[in-house]
């Protein structure tokens, strides 16, 4: 089921993350496998929390989708239309619904099955490797992303220890100063590796909200103050 010329649905599937590194032959592959759903409005197209089959496009009409809250009220979390997608990790894992999609109008979906994918997976080892190339940059990404937050995490608890450390000493004119330290037995105190510490002190520094004399570390008393 096409969504109009071919390259109108290879741009349209080409947008969808999973396919952006697929070839074109291998885009018509999958246009093939399109079936098109009709929904009308008011009625839910994706329903949190069950197990998900399909990837839907929207061919046209727009849909909202939503999440319920703790309390069990319903927060919308985006507006979709002519173009959009929702659900392409379901082509790829038999995973819980993360969210709702309802039809805000009549909406008419173009839908790809796991099935299909998976079969079109087996028939085509560079449909294979694009998808596994996708997989890896985005595993990449959130790595990058849990390394960031945790260095960030590490640089509140290392300027926290300091400013503690620091009151705990004597002022000094405009700053405070710390006994001497370590980066080793920093780094034990806010329970991370010392190479860790060591960035951390330098960024520090780097920013002019610190800096050292011989293991002691000086600090402007405003601060924790």
């Amino acid at each position: 089921m096409s969504m109009g010329n071919e390259a109108d649905t290879r741009r349209t599937l080409r947008a969808i993350p999973l396919f952006s590194a697929v070839e074109d032959e291998d885009l018509d592959r999958i246009a093939s496998h399109l079936i098109e759903r009709r929904h009308p409005r008011g009625s839910t197209i994706v329903e949190e929390g069950l197990p998900g089959d399909s990837l839907y496009i929207l061919r046209d009409g727009r849909v909202k989708v939503t999440k319920l809250s703790d309390d069990g009220r319903e927060k919308i979390l985006e507006m979709l239309g002519e173009g959009d997608f929702v659900g392409e990790m379901a082509l790829l894992e038999r995973a819980p619904r993360s969210a709702s999609v309802q039809a805000l109008t009549a909406v008419t979906v173009l839908a790809l099955s796991r099935a299909d994918f998976l079969g079109l997976l087996r028939k085509s080892p560079e449909l294979s490797l694009s998808v596994i190339q996708e997989l890896s940059r985005r595993l990449r990404s959130v790595n990058e992303q849990a390394s960031a937050l945790t260095f960030r995490r590490v640089k509140d608890r290392t300027r926290d220890l300091l400013i503690r450390l620091a009151k705990e000493e004597h002022e000094n004119g405009t700053h405070r100063i710390t006994a001497p330290l370590t980066h080793q037995q920093i780094a034990d105190m806010v329970g991370t590796a010392r190479e860790t510490v060591t960035r951390v002190v330098k960024e520090l520094k780097g920013e002019e909200w610190l800096r050292q004399e011989g293991k002691r570390y000086v600090l402007p008393a405003e601060d924790g103050v």
